[in-house]
């Protein structure tokens, strides 16, 4: 039996002594050992090259041919490679998968060196340390995070750190409980944060539960309080975190210190766009769970695509930084009403002065500022990243012209947020005087490529540029004095990549050829020859262009640093274009879909007249505008009424409006006043979690108990079915416990849509709930809904009409009524339910006459019933005359009876 031979891989190629490896593979190897758990793209010429476990893992993933070249330890070394010029693609497809690589890059002279050309890996390109555009998405963020707990006693302090390496936004936060309240703590904040990549400790077990990101092991000395206060001090240049509101942090320390020491090791240089701070808290911003997130369709619908959403809906952004703010402010408003009071203040001025159009146009000529500041000061911005810059600051004057016609006495004045972005957005004239000198109209798209620089900007180049370009005319000339001198007439003088420049004389001629021609080549019918002058003039002509691209690549890298002085000013330029352009979005779109401006009050309401769903009004031909009206004696609304009958579009709008509000937008209602909101749960619909063994019930009840443990009288609940994926008289009884509870104990502004009618009785008892319903009327056999919302209960709920709707056959909905109406019957015959929530009667004797009055309804019910179970008997299609009649005559006693 032959054995077959395990497949040898780096490591074991590395500790293999006896083998004999090449020195580019042990140079290789060598690479491939500071780098164990990352895909090595080794530069080899034209190719990026792959080895061992690598190359078999890349293969797979990218789908490009797995080759071999040599041998270690008796076995073929896997190899496969990519080309160069198409990195960008194969690096995106990767990331996305959520691998690491390190882009590991000739540095040395192939000319001079003795062994394998030196090679280093310049950078490391992980999920969370994206900075080139191709690789990031274009309206959302990527961040890297970082998370560092410390446990005293039996409380746990976890420090969070996280990073946007495309913006250099670094914020961080910190919260203390028992293990599992900082655990669900935890999970709540990275939901928000969405990190792209996660690093935690080697010992760490709190991140392997978060699904879709990518987590990455790091030493635990990484994490060093002390060491990790000493390197934000350092990077951010002060001597004090106080002005960052980061006093008395600690465990947020260490998570910094290895978020920037892990950051700055994949850029292979210092983060000098990183120049700020922000320090958050658990009150900063209204709640929202990633099951709200979810049910509101913020970003992302219920099924996981990108429209139509809240977000798809107002993106109006002519910027990819208006984008992304937009996204973040959805995602988190504030719950200071002085910050959306401010916006509402400026979207009135841009509607008012007529400016949302202009400004719509003047900001789709800037390019992503935000982002190519970083790419400036990781030195890695390319030619047409500077080109776009110079073209969007030259926008700056008219931008700020049309910002300051919108604000004045009544719009803001002076301090308001208008004026402010008017002042982020003075023209930073020393950067744009150098941006239109050095860089040419439209340059190349790689510095390797020549013709980045503008004509002017620097002599010596334009001298090198000159002997290339005037090549053709320098030869002209020589032609015509060379047939003159020689009497010539058919002397030629040409050029090609093989010979270079030459002087071409037929073989008829060559008797008139003067004495200082040399011969370089001889044809079938003609000489070719050089003379002293033609060949300096080669020399110096096939020279110059190698010598301008190194001259451009100097040039090229003084200027990146001559731009770094100035990336603080980028930085507050695009934070104000990107404000500029989200309040525009949002104001046309207020403008064009008649949204009103909100008011923000200090007492507890939530009042909306004519309120509608954003999303959905835009899918249907027309919209039922509703009202919600919650106050403080007035605080959870039991909303009856049938499947489909707009239960939860009603909920979702009161949730999204009430957001709206807080995010700083106009709101889709007549008019709207809201109090304070510091967190919006939501119960909605039917989901289970089979891959982490959660059945549908379970998943509802681990979203009930959030929202019980959570909710206080500042938040908004929407709980829509609740108790309906267990028996009747369980789910009733859990579906008014909690309720109860709503009502009671957290005393939170809800909406409770349920099927069970007992609900309705609750009001009775507790006088805080009110009964509302979306009402529906019968029309022969189909339903109309009506989609308005009335005061009290529903009368039923139309299952059976809904079942028909949805296609459910005849024989079906027939069988269902016959059962429905025995039930109903069922129902009357026996003693009359009592109200579940209030107390037993007082007195029996009124209890005998309720029941004694049911008697004759009851016998009633029991005849009509005979008479439809007659008449559902029936086939008439089977029935012959004779039969038929002698049935009617049937159906008339029992009618009589």
């Amino acid at each position: 039996m032959t054995t077959v031979p395990k497949e040898i891989n780096a490591a074991a190629a590395k500790k293999n002594s006896a083998e004999k490896l090449t020195p580019m593979m042990q140079q290789y190897l060598g690479i491939k050992e500071n780098h164990p758990t990352m895909l090595v793209f080794y530069r080899m010429g034209d190719f990026y090259e792959l080895f061992f476990e690598d190359a078999e893992k890349a293969s797979r993933l990218l789908g490009i041919t797995l080759t071999a070249r040599g041998v270690a330890s008796g076995n073929p070394i896997k190899m496969c490679g990519v080309p160069f010029h198409s990195l960008d693609g194969y690096l995106a497809k990767l990331v996305k998968l959520g691998e690491s690589v390190a882009i590991c890059e000739q540095i040395g002279d192939p000319a001079t060196s003795k062994g394998p050309v030196e090679r280093k890996v310049m950078r490391v390109v992980t999920p969370g340390t994206l900075t080139d555009a191709d690789l990031l998405p274009e309206k959302a963020e990527r961040p890297l995070l970082a998370m560092c707990s410390i446990t005293q006693r039996k409380t746990v302090t976890t420090g969070l750190a996280w990073l946007s390496l495309a913006s250099g936004a670094l914020k961080l936060m910190e919260f203390s409980g028992d293990s599992s309240t900082v655990a669900a703590r935890l999970q709540q904040e990275l939901e928000r944060i969405v990190p792209a990549e996660i690093l935690s400790g080697d010992n760490g077990n709190l991140f392997d539960d978060y699904a879709g990101t990518h987590i990455n092991r790091v030493p635990d000395w990484h994490f060093d309080v002390v060491g990790g206060h000493k390197a934000l001090l350092d990077q951010l240049g002060v001597a004090t975190l106080t002005g960052f509101g980061a006093d008395g942090l600690g465990a947020a320390f260490g998570a910094a210190g290895a978020l920037l020491r892990y950051a700055q090791s994949t850029q292979g240089r210092g983060l000098q766009h990183v120049r700020s701070l922000t320090t958050e808290t658990e009150s900063e911003f209204i709640g929202l769970d990633a099951a709200t997130r979810r049910n509101l369709e913020l970003t992302e619908t219920i099924r996981g695509q990108e429209s139509p959403t809240l977000f798809s809906l107002l993106d109006h952004c002519r910027t990819a930084m208006g984008s992304r703010m937009l996204r973040h402010w959805l995602h988190h408003a504030r719950r200071d009403q002085n910050v959306a009071r401010a916006r509402h203040e400026a979207i009135a001025a841009l509607a008012q002065s007529e400016a949302a159009g202009p400004l719509a146009a003047t900001l789709a000529q800037v390019p992503d500022i935000e982002r190519i500041t970083t790419r400036i000061a990781l030195l890695s911005a390319r030619p047409r990243d500077l080109a776009a810059l110079r073209d969007g600051l030259l926008q700056l004057p008219a931008l700020r012209g049309d910002v300051v016609r919108c604000y004045g006495p009544g719009q803001g004045g002076e301090t308001g947020l208008l004026a402010a972005i008017h002042a982020a957005l003075a023209t930073p004239t020393a950067c744009l005087d150098l941006l239109v000198r050095a860089v040419a109209q439209e340059p190349a798209a790689m510095v390797r490529d020549g013709g980045v620089f503008a004509t002017g900007f620097d002599a010596e180049l334009d001298e090198l540029r000159a002997l290339s370009e005037n090549a053709g005319q320098f030869l002209l000339d020589l032609e015509t004095r060379e047939r003159a001198r020689t009497g010539i007439a058919n002397l030629r003088v040409e050029y090609n990549k093989v010979h270079g420049f030459y002087i071409e004389v037929t073989h008829g001629q060559t008797d008139k050829v003067p004495d200082d021609y040399r011969r370089r080549q001889t044809l079938k019918n003609a000489e070719r020859y050089i003379t002293p002058e033609l060949k300096v003039f080669e020399d110096k002509a096939l020279s110059a262009q190698d010598k301008a691209l190194v001259r451009e690549k100097m040039l090229y890298d003084l200027l990146l640093a001559e731009l770094a002085p100035h990336i603080g000013t980028l930085q507050t330029i695009s934070q104000g274009l990107a404000q500029l352009d989200t309040l525009n979005a949002l104001t046309e779109h207020a403008q064009q879909h008649n949204w009103a401006a909100p008011q923000l009050v200090d007492e507890p309401c939530i009042n909306i007249v004519e309120g509608r769903h954003p999303v959905v009004e835009k899918q249907i031909e027309r919209f039922i505008a509703n009202d919600c009206r919650l106050v403080n004696e007035r605080r959870l609304l039991l909303i009856t009424g049938p499947n489909m009958g707009g239960k939860s579009t009603f909920m979702r709008q009161v949730a999204l409006i009430t957001l709206l509000a807080y995010v700083g937008s106009y709101v889709p209602a007549a008019s709207a006043t809201i109090g304070p909101i510091d967190r919006i749960f939501t119960r909605i619909g039917a989901t289970d979690d089979l891959a982490g063994g959660r059945s549908t019930f379970m998943v509802e009840m681990t979203e009930s108990a959030a929202i019980l443990n959570g909710a206080t009288e500042h938040s908004l609940v929407l709980m829509d079915e609740v108790g309906r994926g267990t028996s009747t008289f369980d789910g009733l009884a859990l579906a008014w416990a909690i309720a109860r509870h709503l009502i009671d104990t957290s005393r939170s502004f809800t909406l409770f849509a349920t099927h069970y009618f007992e609900l309705t009785q609750l009001p009775d008892s507790h006088p805080s709930a009110a009964n509302v319903h979306l009402s529906a009327v019968e029309h022969k056999d189909s339903i109309v809904f009506l989609h308005a919302v009335q005061a009290g209960p529903a009368s039923q709920s139309y299952g059976l009409q809904v079942a028909q709707l949805a296609g459910v056959p005849q024989p079906v909905i027939k069988a269902a009524r016959k059962h429905l109406a025995r039930l109903e019957a069922q129902a009357l015959d026996a003693t009359p339910q009592r109200d579940l929530f209030a107390a037993p009667a007082a007195d029996p004797y009124a209890q005998e006459e309720e029941e004694a009055a049911a008697a004759p309804l009851a016998a009633l019910n029991e005849a009509q019933q005979a008479l439809l179970d007659a008449i559902a008997d029936l086939d008439p299609d089977a029935l012959t005359p004779r039969d038929a009649l002698e049935q009617l005559y049937q159906l008339k006693r029992l009618a009589a009876a």
